[in-house]
């Protein structure tokens, strides 16, 4: 053992105070998303006439960045991991705003920015960013009376949405509100607010459905499939359906062939048909215990801020991967939204990366003032 206890650098502390096991699970999602998207892409890349290892090399390329970014945050201190996120914040919020008038329009959208070699989806990185900014916001205003954290919250919240409905991305702003819905309760709101809340969320359903047609598409077809084309859930249900317990084996597949997103959206079809029921069993067991992980490290915490962010970012990550999953599953309408760390993509692998590293900063802190008891005991009296 190169490092010991007796040191106090910092690379010594930050592995004697991270949690070894989360770090160890992400490690392993990063990696197992590399060779399944080897297994899934070269269908793909080819039907776009490029080289059949296109989109696996690219994965390996973003793989170090990430962990770089995963690292490197979560050295960060609650105060340092802060002011970066702040920036991160409203950086994202501006590269968003900028997209929506000179990004490239894909599938009818604008969510990209073009930087030459590579697109980045700067929405990625707004969403942790915004879910640790407002965290410090509701905590501060626990802290501070006189603060009006709720309400800068609910404002940088208003922020994202509208640009999210610009772009448009309502599977984005679907989630969003699922976790920024999770910080309050953890904040402690009145039943009030809750139902007046989720009024408002249900109005903004019935407008989103009225007005956006490829909305309105989804939902019918969901909710009657068999008056609408149902070809890509049909084909990933189809997949899963071939696997069976041990699947057909890595490259006995059909469902890569077929399906236009199977190194992004559909990928777990992939996943459940070459490499079976069991193996997706697996994938689904580490998602679930990173969840559960984060939740019992929350409680153990006594900094309010600490306690949101940690609710929060492991909310983001808990509710993509199941809305990821109900849509592959047919248990939701059809949205693309990629598996954290399993699916295709640089601008979600590294900036999950950045909302894992964040995770495991939050996660090393340590008792500092007893203050925090109270505080927190009353947040969870009010959350109750």
């Amino acid at each position: 053992m190169l490092i010991s206890r007796s040191d106090r650098g910092l690379i010594a502390d930050w592995w004697f105070s991270v949690d070894k096991v989360l770090l160890g699970c992400v490690l392993v999602l990063m990696a197992s998303g590399v060779l399944f998207s080897m297994a899934a892409s070269p269908p793909v890349a080819a039907r776009l006439g490029l080289d059949n290892f296109h989109f696996f090399t690219r994965q390996l390329v973003f793989l170090v960045p990430a962990a770089v970014v995963l690292v490197l945050t979560s050295l960060l201190s609650p105060s340092q991991a802060r002011r970066v996120c702040m920036l991160t914040f409203i950086a994202g919020l501006a590269a968003m705003l900028l997209a929506i008038f000179i990004g490239p329009e894909i599938k009818g959208a604008h969510r990209w920015l073009d930087l030459g070699p590579i697109n980045v989806q700067p929405s990625e990185f707004a969403k942790p960013a915004f879910v640790v900014a407002a965290a410090w916001f509701l905590a501060e205003g626990i802290r501070r009376p006189d603060m009006p954290g709720l309400w800068i919250s609910f404002a940088m919240f208003a922020a994202l949405a509208g640009l999210l409905v610009k772009q448009p991305d309502f599977g984005q702003l679907v989630l969003m509100a699922a976790v920024f819905a999770t910080l309050l309760l953890v904040h402690g709101i009145s039943w009030i607010w809750i139902f007046g809340l989720a009024g408002l969320a249900g109005g903004g359903a019935v407008v989103a459905f009225l007005t956006f047609p490829h909305v309105a598409s989804r939902v019918n077809r969901f909710l009657d499939p068999e008056k609408h084309d149902t070809f890509q859930v049909d084909a990933a249900t189809q997949a899963f359906n071939n696997g069976g317990l041990m699947g057909t084996g890595p490259g006995g597949g059909t469902a890569k062939h077929i399906l236009p997103d199977a190194h992004t959206d559909f990928i777990p079809a992939v996943i459940g048909e070459e490499f079976g029921f069991i193996a997706s069993a697996i994938l689904i067991c580490i998602i679930g215990f990173i969840v559960l992980r984060v939740l019992l490290r929350a409680m153990r915490v006594t900094d309010p801020f600490a306690v949101l962010s940690l609710t929060g970012l492991v909310s983001l990550y808990g509710f993509q991967s199941f809305i990821n999953l109900g849509v592959n599953l047919t248990l939701l309408p059809a949205k693309g939204m990629t598996l954290p760390f399993i699916s295709y993509g640089g601008s979600s692998l590294i900036a999950m990366a950045f909302s894992m590293g964040l995770l495991l900063a939050f996660s090393r802190v340590r008792v500092r003032s007893n203050a925090f008891h109270s505080q927190v005991g009353g947040m969870a009296l009010k959350a109750a």
